[in-house]
């Protein structure tokens, strides 16, 4: 799931999946803590960004593997992050 409200393609923009699901409009996520919801059970791919569902898709290349929290630019922070399984 993407965090990057100044992505030069806004199709895959905050609360996209890179590649398997754009995202129209794009949440605006700068400035202010946000609440995710990432569910990932085998294939079945759903994003919620503070409430609103912005991704709901079967992705086979994604239905098992490590995952990770990572940024490419500016300030990142996470808290309250919790795991669990499906």
């Amino acid at each position: 799931m993407n965090i990057y409200d100044k992505r030069p393609d806004p199709s895959y923009g905050t609360g996209a999946i890179v590649n398997v699901a754009k995202v129209s409009p794009m949440p605006k996520a700068g400035g202010r803590w946000n609440t995710l919801e990432i569910s990932a059970k085998g294939s079945q791919l759903t994003v919620t960004f503070n409430g609103i569902r912005t991704a709901d898709v079967q992705d086979s290349k994604h239905a098992r593997g490590p995952f990770a929290l990572q940024y490419s630019a500016g300030v990142v922070k996470f808290r309250k992050v919790l795991i669990k399984p499906l």
